[in-house]
C-alpha cells in the first residue's frame, strides 16, 4: 500500500483525497515521461490521443483501487494491454497496474492478484514467442524479471496484509485488556463498599444495641422511683456504660471509614486496630449490658493475619450483639481454639434459641460471607442443649514463628459482683429483628 499521505497541519487525509492524490501522481509521473520520449518517438496524432485515453483511463482506476481493487487492477492491465502494442512512445503506464495489483494484494484478495500476475506472465510470454525471430521486444532474461517483479508486488502486498491483521489484533487485545482492566477496578470497587459497608453494619449494630440496652436497663430502674442516691448511682452508671460504648463505635468507625478520604487530605487521628486483641474490652462491653461473659482459650495463640484477625473480632462482635438484643441469655461462653492453620471460634449462649420456622438474618449471613471470603466456614443455629450457638472456622497461611501483639488470655475469670441481669422488660427496650 502507498504511504501514508498527510495534510499540511499534520493529520491523515481522507481516504477518497488519498486515492485521487495518489492517482495524480502516478498521471503526473507517466505524462511527464511520456512527453520526454514524444520528443524522441513520432507517431500519427490519432495513435497519440488514443494513448493520451488510455493513460488517463488506467491512471483514473487508482482512485477505485481500495473501494474495488479487483477492478481496477483488471483496468489498468487492459489498459496496458492496449496501449503498449499501440503507442509508439511506450510511457511507464505499466506502474499503474504494479500499483493496483499491489493493494489487490494488500486488501486481501490474493487468489485474485496471483491470477492477475499470472495472466499477464503469460499473455507477455505467449505475445513474445508468437513474434517472427529478430523482431521480440522482451528477451527471456527480461521475462524472467518480470515474473519476478509480479511475484514480488504480490509477496509484498501479502505481507503489508499480514501485518495491519497483525496490527488490528493487537490494538483489539490491547482494547479488551483495557476493559477488563476497567471491569476489574469496577469489581474492586464494589467489594471494597461492600466490605466497608459490613464494618459499618457490625460497628454500628453492636454499639447501639448495647446502648439501647444499657440505656433502657436504667430508664427501668429510674422509673421505679429510687432514693436519689441510688437513682444518681444508676444513672451515672448507665452514662459512663453509654459513654464508653459510643466512643469506642466512634473510634472503629472513623478508622473503617478512613479509607474513603482522600490520598491528600489528613486524617484527625490514626485509625485504632481490631481484632482478637480487642476482644477483652468487647466483653467488658457485653457485661455492662448484663450478660455473664467467659471466654476460654486451647492451644497456642498465634498472630493472625489482619483480615483473619478483624474477621474472628467481627464475628464475635455481631454474635454477643445478637446474644444482647434477640437470645434472652444470662451467659455466654467464647471458645478459641487454636490450630496448626486455622482458629475456630465458638460462641455459645444459655438462651432460648432461634425460632426454627424463621430464617436467618442478615447479621448471620455477613458472618458467614466473613468466613467464606477467607476460606473458611460458619454456621449458626440452636445448640443440642439450648440456646444459640455460632462456630466459625477461619484457615491463615502458614504459622507464625512470633507472636508480637497481645493474645486474649486463656481464661477470663467473670467480675466478683455478680451482674445484674436484666429483666423481661428491660430487654424488650431493645429493638428486635432477625438474627
Amino acid at each position: 500500500m502507498p504511504l501514508p499521505h498527510r495534510s499540511p497541519d499534520g493529520g491523515r487525509l481522507a481516504p477518497r483525497a488519498a486515492d485521487a492524490a495518489v492517482a495524480g501522481a502516478v498521471l503526473l509521473v507517466v505524462a511527464v515521461w511520456t512527453l520526454v520520449s514524444a520528443r524522441y518517438a513520432s507517431e500519427p496524432p490519432g495513435r497519440t490521443a488514443l494513448g493520451w485515453a488510455l493513460i488517463l483511463i488506467g491512471c483514473g482506476a487508482l482512485y477505485f483501487r481500495r473501494r474495488q481493487p479487483v477492478a481496477a487492477s483488471v483496468v489498468t492491465l487492459l489498459a496496458c494491454v492496449v496501449y503498449y502494442p499501440l503507442s509508439a512512445q511506450d510511457g511507464p503506464l505499466m506502474i499503474a497496474f504494479a500499483l493496483a495489483l499491489y493493494t489487490t494484494a494488500a486488501e486481501g484478495r490474493f487468489a485474485a492478484a496471483v491470477a492477475l500476475a499470472a495472466v499477464t506472465l503469460l499473455a507477455v510470454g505467449l505475445g513474445e514467442i508468437r513474434q517472427q525471430p529478430g523482431h521480440r521486444q522482451i528477451d527471456d532474461t527480461s521475462l524472467v524479471m518480470l515474473a519476478g517483479w509480479l511475484i514480488s508486488l504480490v509477496a509484498v502486498g501479502r505481507a503489508q496484509r499480514t501485518r495491519a491483521a497483525y496490527l488490528h489484533e493487537v490494538e483489539q487485545r490491547a482494547l479488551a485488556a483495557e476493559r477488563e482492566q476497567e471491569a476489574r477496578a469496577r469489581q474492586s470497587a464494589t467489594e471494597e463498599r461492600l466490605r466497608i459497608a459490613r464494618e459499618v453494619h457490625d460497628v454500628l449494630g453492636h454499639s447501639i444495641s448495647l446502648i439501647n440496652v444499657q440505656s433502657g436497663a436504667a430508664l427501668h430502674r429510674l422509673g421505679k422511683g429510687p432514693a436519689p442516691e441510688a437513682g444518681l448511682a444508676t444513672a451515672t452508671e448507665a452514662l459512663q456504660a453509654v459513654r464508653s460504648t459510643s466512643k469506642d463505635a466512634l473510634r472503629e468507625l472513623r478508622a473503617t471509614l478512613g479509607v474513603l478520604r482522600r490520598a491528600d487530605e489528613p486524617t484527625p487521628t490514626a485509625p485504632s486496630s481490631s481484632g482478637l486483641a480487642l476482644l477483652g474490652d468487647l466483653a467488658a462491653r457485653a457485661r455492662g449490658a448484663g450478660l455473664d461473659v467467659r471466654t476460654e482459650a486451647t492451644g497456642t495463640a498465634v498472630a493472625l493475619p489482619p483480615p483473619v484477625d478483624l474477621a474472628a473480632y467481627r464475628i464475635v462482635q455481631e454474635s454477643l450483639t445478637n446474644v444482647t438484643r434477640h437470645a434472652g441469655a444470662r451467659t455466654v461462653r467464647i471458645t478459641l481454639d487454636w490450630e496448626a492453620a486455622a482458629v475456630r471460634l465458638r460462641i455459645a449462649d444459655d438462651g432460648g434459641g432461634a425460632p426454627e420456622d424463621r430464617p436467618l438474618g442478615s447479621g448471620v449471613r455477613g458472618m458467614a460471607e466473613r468466613a467464606r471470603a477467607l476460606g473458611g466456614e460458619l454456621t449458626a443455629g440452636n445448640g443440642e442443649g439450648g440456646g444459640f450457638l455460632v462456630d466459625a472456622r477461619l484457615p491463615f497461611p502458614g504459622r507464625p514463628t512470633a507472636t508480637d501483639q497481645p493474645t486474649p488470655p486463656t481464661a477470663t475469670t467473670p467480675p466478683t459482683t455478680e451482674p445484674t441481669e436484666p429483666t423481661a422488660s428491660e430487654r424488650d427496650a431493645a429493638e428486635r429483628d432477625p438474627r
